[in-house]
C-alpha cells in the first residue's frame, strides 16, 4: 500500500493549488480518504475527508468554503483543490487512508489512519 501526495509549491496569497494523492496497492473506492497538514511548530491538523460512498465530505472550519476534496476512483487518486490561499495555510500536506471499521468521515482523527503519504509542501507567500 502506498500513497503519494504531489502538487505542492509556492503560491501567492489568494492563489490556488490542487493537490493530488495517488494510491497504489489497494482500491481507493473502498476506503475513507483524508487530508491533513502540519505547519512548522504546530500539531498535525485534520482538514478534510471523503467517505467511501463519495456522498460524505467534511471540512475543518479553517478551510471550509475554500478547499474541496474529491476522488477519481478510476484513477485511484484523491484531490484537494485549495482556493483563496492564505499565508497561514503554509504547511506540509499529507493524504491518508482511514483504518477500516475504525475511521469515519466526518471524524478527522489522525490516530484512525492506517497509511500516510509522504507529504507535499505548500508555501503561501508573496
Amino acid at each position: 500500500v502506498q500513497l503519494q501526495a504531489s502538487g505542492g509549491g509556492l503560491v501567492q496569497p489568494g492563489g490556488s493549488l490542487r493537490l493530488s494523492c495517488a494510491a497504489s496497492g489497494f482500491t481507493l473506492g473502498y476506503f475513507h480518504l483524508y487530508w491533513f497538514r502540519q505547519a512548522p511548530g504546530k500539531e498535525r491538523e485534520g482538514l478534510s475527508c471523503i467517505g467511501s460512498s463519495d456522498i460524505d465530505t467534511y471540512y475543518a472550519d479553517s478551510v471550509k468554503g475554500r478547499f474541496t476534496i474529491s476522488r477519481d476512483n478510476a484513477k485511484n487518486t484523491v484531490y484537494l483543490q485549495m482556493n483563496s490561499l492564505k499565508p497561514e495555510d503554509t504547511a506540509v500536506y499529507y493524504c491518508a487512508r482511514g483504518r477500516p471499521h475504525v475511521s469515519s468521515c466526518p471524524r478527522l482523527r489522525d490516530g484512525e489512519m492506517d497509511y500516510w503519504g509522504k507529504g507535499t509542501l505548500v508555501t503561501v507567500s508573496s
